[in-house]
């Protein structure tokens, strides 16, 4: 994933801390359960922690591996204490994440060498997409980078002046036909558009009708075909926003999307409001598709490049 760079702010780190609280919150409780009246990390602790990384949305294979990594840990060092767990699953945590390519990137930026760059979002409705993009956007044009939008999503009008209302607060073009026009025919206007403006960034809003996931498959072949006859290497990237609510249930969706066209990346919202943020580590040991954004409330701000370190902390409630 390209169009993140590598700084960290204090505040960054903070917004991250707090919008993990739920998961951090529930997580810590039950580890503290798990080990009380313990010294040692033994069987038992072993246990309860698979129970407690299961019920947080892990995920049973990716639980298994983090529970063969401490026991060989242990086994290794003969003599754990259960004051170090925290530190140690930090750690097989963020080895985790970082198998899959993920990296430490931290800040919003576009390769300088491919403008424009055109960034096709999906994911079911719902999900928060529209506003994702609304953010996004936001953030690029603070950056002081050119952006267009793309109301690909003409089956739904409420998608189309939400992604206006975006338009208009952050003063960036948008690409709109009427209701139930042509979504291909918006996503080829909006690249052409960015294309004769010298724009920087172009960011695409789609349907996401899986439960006709046929016709959803042919809308966003489309689309893609279009979008290919302004420039072969479009879309530069196809993005999945993920609702982390769901759960396991995100897992899922992300099969289905990419049954329809293969996923460079995974942006997933509201884990502010689930004690199930474990289903990050799930999806990345599943699939191995970078994610590269977590949204973490309803602000312009509120939309965090994903960083594997810090998030396994936040998650675990570690200070540094």
């Amino acid at each position: 994933m390209s169009f993140f760079k590598k700084i960290f702010s204090k505040e960054k780190k903070e917004t991250l801390d707090k919008g993990l609280e739920t998961s951090k919150s529930s997580f810590f409780n039950k580890l503290s359960k798990a080990v009380a009246g313990k010294s040692k990390v033994d069987d038992a602790v072993l246990d309860n922690l698979e129970e407690i990384l299961v019920s947080s949305d892990v995920g049973v294979a990716t639980t298994l591996k983090i529970i063969d990594r401490i026991e060989a840990r242990v086994s290794k060092d003969k003599y754990l204490g259960t004051e170090e767990l925290n530190g140690i699953l930090r750690e097989e945590i963020a080895g985790l994440l970082s198998e899959t390519n993920l990296g430490n990137d931290t800040d919003f930026t576009i390769p300088a060498n491919k403008k424009p760059y055109v960034l096709m979002v999906v994911g079911v409705n719902g999900v928060g997409k529209t506003t994702t993009i609304g953010k996004l956007a936001s953030q690029f044009k603070k950056k002081g980078l050119k952006v267009v939008l793309g109301a690909a999503d003409t089956f739904r009008a409420a998608a189309i002046d939400q992604l206006q209302v975006w338009a208009d607060r952050t003063g960036v073009p948008l690409v709109r036909q009427e209701m139930g026009s042509d979504p291909a025919s918006v996503a080829f206007k909006t690249a052409e558009f960015a294309k004769k403006n010298q724009i920087d960034i172009a960011l695409i809003d789609t349907a996401g009708r899986l439960q006709n996931k046929k016709n959803l498959m042919e809308e966003y072949k489309k689309i893609i075909n279009v979008l290919k006859k302004i420039d072969p290497s479009y879309p530069n990237e196809v993005i999945l926003v993920l609702d982390a609510t769901t759960g396991q249930n995100a897992l899922n969706q992300v099969e289905e999307f990419s049954k329809i066209h293969d996923l460079t990346g995974l942006i997933i919202t509201k884990l502010d409001s689930t004690a199930k943020g474990g289903v990050v580590l799930a999806i990345c040991k599943k699939y191995g598709l970078p994610i590269v954004a977590i949204g973490m409330g309803e602000k312009e701000t509120d939309l965090h490049p994903f960083n594997a370190e810090y998030f396994s902390k936040a998650l675990l409630g570690i200070e540094n």
